[in-house]
């Protein structure tokens, strides 16, 4: 069973930014792509980002374009996603997702099947 682990969340100001991590204390995850998603309150989990095993190649969606940025520290087994130029929009609970590619249609929450237990962002004045 692949465990991951988000952290990093919290309460950040309008036009804040926040350095979210995914790590896994049993699995190597430069093995795997591993996809950032988020859910907010009454809505579908949406994916924002995917990064690729191996050459780390990152994929966002288009409404994250700019503002995410996701990387890997293969020495810290982490995988991050940095948010720049928070919205309240973004307030959700984000989410890692473990999967061997960032295969066509990544970006939809079926068919992955290992995450973590998701981290609170939250974005208010």
């Amino acid at each position: 069973q692949l465990e991951l682990a988000e952290s990093g969340g919290g309460l950040v100001q309008p036009g804040g930014s926040l350095r979210l991590s995914c790590t896994s204390s049993a699995f190597t995850l430069d093995h795997y792509a591993i996809a950032w998603f988020r859910q907010a309150p009454g809505k579908e989990r949406e994916g924002v980002s995917c990064i690729s095993s191996g050459d780390g190649v990152a994929t966002y969606v288009g409404s994250t374009w700019g503002r995410f940025t996701t990387s890997r520290d293969n020495a810290k087994n982490t995988v991050y996603l940095q948010i720049y130029s928070l919205k309240p929009e973004d307030t959700a609970v984000y989410f890692c997702a473990a999967d061997p590619w960032c295969r066509t249609g990544w970006e939809l929450s079926e068919g992955y099947h290992y995450w973590g237990q998701g981290t609170q962002v939250t974005v208010a004045a």
